[in-house]
Parts: structure tokens; C-alpha cells; sequence
């Protein structure tokens, strides 16, 4: 079964016998907040998730597991708990979508499935998909059971800072920011510009079509076997914080590649100064130093 979803298959799983569990993650960096256009418009049925609370630790928190970066892995209990609260069960089915970049539902599918949840879909073109193909919307918060959710840690591959520094050395890293954060000709969110060294140029939005949908299967596949990445060999990717490199991992999979995701991700690899950097188009190369995750 694909992990991905279409508006019209939604709806008339919505339908049946077994609903999934329906989950809003639309979040972006800027500009009005999630829960704002939940309130004013959303599937009928969904729950909201806010990726800053519930799909990620505080930053810099002492004892900090998966590293320094700004958007950390969530407890596992406080990860449960938020899942239980939305209705989820490790049985029932789950479908997550967000705005059509869908970096908000991609760090919620990747979220569940590492905590081990079996059935997690992705909308694919995310809530625009839902209107354009005219079905309901409601702005009605509804009334939801508890579920029974228990997370499982360990469901998808996962790097640190150290493991990051070994896929770029033994296999392929693939950074899923802008180019141009990537030659370091930019950088608005964290304070050292340029990428880990040994990475490669891979931006998320390469992945999509013009309406915001993936690419199909055998395009993402070219696409990603042409930078290196094929299944025979480690494949990691990170971007500025774990968000938009869920996106990627998720890209991979539809391509048929298994990837890790290095979840504290730049903002974590420049946390340490003594972590090397490299700017400009060429990866550059990794001059053996690691970093600690």
C-alpha cells in the first residue's frame, strides 16, 4: 500500500466501516499559525497537531537525546499522550495533511512511524487537494474518544551528528534545504551558513509536480539514483531542523530507497563549532572529523 493518499480516497475511506483517524498539520516557518486556518477551515472530522508542541521537544533542553537542533524528537510519553488526546490507536489507520509543501504531515508520518504506528498516510497536495476536488470542509471542533496509543521508538532509521558525518563518508547525504542555503549564499535561520561536508544538493521541492503532489515513483527514483542514493548503500538526509528532510524520506521511500533522517539536522550540526563546514556547489569532502550526536 502506498503511503501516500488521494483527496477522492480519503473521502470515501471517511465513509466506510473503519475511518481513519484523520490528523490537520499545516505549519509553516512564517505567516498565520496552524491552528488559526484549522479553525476557520478544515476535513470534517480532523483533529489538529501542532508540530512545534506536540511533533517536537523544546530546543535546548537539558539531557536534550537527539541533539541541539531547533525542532528535537518528542518525548516518547508526551508523544503517546498527544496521539491518545487525537483519537490515534495503534490500530486504527491515520492520515495526516497540511499545506501542499507538506512538511508539517511529513514530520507527523515520519513521527508515527518511528514511534512504530503501522498505518500512517499522507495526503497528498494536502488540504488545497481537498478543496480544489470540491469535497466538505467544516470549521467544527470535534468531539473526540481517547485512543490507545503506546510509542514504540525505533520504527525508522534515525542519525545523529556522528552517524550524519558517517553516510556522507560511506554512502549518500542528502540535503533537502534551498540550493542556495545549501552553498551557504544564505541563511535566515541558524547561525552558520553552508552544509555538512560530503553532503549532496537534493531540495524538497524537487520532489513535487506543479500542483504540489509527488512526483510519481519512478521519476523520484531518477531522480535520487542520479545524486548517488539507491538502496544498495547508507542513505541519510537532513535540512535545516528535521522538518522539510521528513519530506525527503518520504520522497525516498516512494522511490523505493530506505533513508535515515538526521532529526536535529543543521541547526544541531552547528551547534558544535569544531563540527566542519562546507560552503559553495561541490560537497566538499569529509576530512574525518565527527561530530557527536
Amino acid at each position: 500500500m502506498s503511503a501516500l493518499i488521494s483527496a477522492h480516497e480519503l473521502a470515501e475511506l471517511l465513509r466506510s466501516d473503519r475511518p481513519p483517524v484523520v490528523l490537520d498539520v499545516r505549519w509553516t516557518l512564517v505567516g498565520p499559525t496552524g491552528r488559526g486556518r484549522y479553525d476557520v477551515g478544515h476535513i470534517p472530522g480532523a483533529r489538529f497537531i501542532d508540530l512545534d508542541k506536540e511533533l517536537s521537544a523544546p530546543p535546548g533542553g537539558s539531557g536534550q537525546r537527539y541533539g541541539n537542533g531547533r525542532h528535537p524528537l518528542p518525548d516518547p510519553e508526551l508523544f503517546s499522550e498527544a496521539m491518545r488526546q487525537a483519537g490515534v490507536s495503534d490500530t486504527t489507520p491515520v492520515v495526516v495533511y497540511g499545506e501542499p509543501d507538506g512538511f508539517g504531515p511529513a514530520r507527523a508520518w515520519w513521527c508515527l512511524r518511528y514511534f512504530g504506528h503501522p498505518d500512517v498516510r499522507f495526503l497528498d497536495g494536502g488540504f488545497l487537494a481537498w478543496t480544489d476536488a470540491r469535497l466538505p470542509v467544516d470549521n467544527a471542533v470535534p468531539v473526540v474518544s481517547r485512543g490507545r496509543f503506546e510509542a514504540r521508538p525505533g520504527g525508522m532509521p534515525m542519525l545523529d551528528a556522528s552517524g550524519a558525518a558517517q553516510v556522507s563518508r560511506d554512502g549518500v547525504l542528502l540535503d533537502a534545504r534551498a540550493a542556495e542555503r545549501y552553498r551557504g549564499e544564505r541563511e535566515t535561520m541558524d547561525p552558520v551558513a553552508g552544509h555538512i561536508p560530503g553532503a549532496v544538493s537534493a531540495p524538497t521541492d524537487q520532489n513535487l509536480d506543479p500542483a504540489g503532489r509527488f512526483r510519481p515513483g519512478a521519476d523520484l527514483r531518477r531522480r535520487f539514483t542520479a545524486l548517488g542514493a539507491t538502496e544498495t548503500k547508507p542513505v541519510g538526509t537532513y535540512c535545516g531542523s528535521g522538518v522539510s528532510a521528513a519530506h525527503e524520506v518520504l520522497a525516498l521511500e516512494l522511490a523505493g530507497i530506505r533513508a535515515a533522517l538526521y532529526v536535529g539536522s543543521w541547526s544541531d550540526w552547528v551547534s558544535d563549532p569544531s563540527r566542519p563546514v562546507a560552503t559553495g556547489a561541490d560537497p566538499g569532502t569529509v576530512d574525518g572529523q565527527e561530530g557527536s550526536g
